[in-house]
């Protein structure tokens, strides 16, 4: 569940105020023995532990590094201070949550933390004794936040594994029921095409037997009329026809298609944006959209893998234009020469007679091409 206003507008729930207890209980037991200084590192935990009561999914919400330093630092620090607190449990909660979903460098850096609030408060208070049994309950903490992180970790390779199976699905089914329509297609055109086809040529032929044999001009005139109708009829079976095996597919569903599996596959953030109101392209414009989007895709997993990427598809007067951007955080150098994908890009838009550009922007690599429509 994504955290934001709408989070916020809601009430904490029963695993989030028990994430938070952890955190501030500790604090609140130590308020009766405070000094000036431990009130002042009491104040400043519990206001960076509010954030706690929002933290809906952990497995997709972290809180920022710095926070939850700050609170190990602080509850070390009072822990230390204040004979016989229970700020220890804050210290390894906050480490517990820090190993469960940040990067290295913050787990690193938590776990000397702590160690340098042990070394404190054996030196403090000459419990020197104290040490190693309070480094093995943070041993043991970083421990279970590792175990956590591995299975989450599994449960969420399960649901992308599941994800890619639901598509591999509908991907058979969509390519089953392409397979029936094809031959639908095939059975229409041998039936009624064809029927319709030896009609018109007989009706035809007997047009011309009436007029050499002297008909009436009204006999002739109803001949002309179902070969008429015969002739419109084989029209309409050879665009039912058509339009069975080509199965045209939206330019925007096929780009939404080619982004969903680029978030499969990478992981990373993929989003489709329509401006305008779409409309039914022509096929060479259509094959040039998709072609871009693929070849977009293509160079920024070579080039920039897992960067996120927005795509544009903007249905303007008379024109239609395709904007892709990955997000790589910095700007790319410059591309010595186009490669071939891209060549065959500017080439194809140009026998469209549109524009493409493409080239570095500010923190990342930017394709945008406009063609008539």
């Amino acid at each position: 569940m994504t955290v934001g206003r709408a989070g916020f507008a809601r009430l904490p729930h029963a695993q989030a105020w028990l994430r938070w207890a952890f955190v501030a209980v500790p604090m609140f037991a130590a308020m009766p023995r405070a000094n000036t200084l431990a009130w002042i590192l009491i104040a400043v935990t519990l206001v960076l532990s509010i954030p706690l009561l929002w933290l809906y999914d952990i497995r997709e919400r972290s809180l920022p590094p710095a926070l939850l330093l700050t609170v190990i630092l602080c509850a070390g620090t009072l822990w230390a201070l204040v004979p016989n607190s229970w700020a220890s449990v804050t210290m390894f909660s906050c480490t517990f949550f820090v190993v469960l979903r940040q990067a290295v460098v913050p787990i690193v850096l938590a776990v000397a933390l702590d160690l340098g609030a042990i070394l404190f408060w054996a030196a403090y208070h000459d419990v020197w004794e104290g040490a190693l049994p309070t480094c093995t309950i943070l041993a043991i903490v970083v421990l279970l936040g590792i175990n956590r992180r591995t299975r989450l970790a599994r449960i969420e390779q399960t649901e992308l594994a599941l994800a890619r199976a639901q598509t591999a699905t509908e991907e058979h089914a969509r390519a089953a029921a392409l397979a029936e329509r094809a031959r639908i297609a095939r059975e229409l055109h041998d039936v009624l095409a064809h029927s319709l086809a030896g009609l018109s040529l007989n009706l035809q032929g007997a047009r011309l037997m009436l007029v050499r044999d002297g008909a009436s001009p009204d006999a002739v005139a109803q001949i002309e009329r179902a070969q008429k109708l015969a002739s419109e009829g084989l029209a309409e079976a050879r665009k039912a026809v058509a339009a069975l095996r080509e199965d045209a597919v939206p330019v925007e569903r096929t780009i939404a298609d080619l982004l969903a599996a680029y978030r499969l596959d990478s992981g990373a953030r993929a989003d489709l944006k329509v401006e305008g109101e779409p409309r039914e392209l022509d096929p060479a414009v259509g094959t040039a959209l998709v072609r871009a989007v693929q070849e977009a895709l293509a160079n920024t997993r070579k080039h920039a893998a897992q960067a996120e990427v927005d795509v544009t598809l903007d249905y303007g007067s008379g024109t239609v234009a395709l904007t892709v951007a990955d997000r790589q955080g910095r700007r790319p150098p410059d591309a010595p020469a186009a490669g071939y994908g891209l060549r065959g890009m500017s080439e194809r838009v140009a026998l469209l007679e549109g524009r493409f550009e493409s080239g570095p922007g500010e923190d990342g690599w930017r394709i945008h091409l406009t063609v008539p429509a």
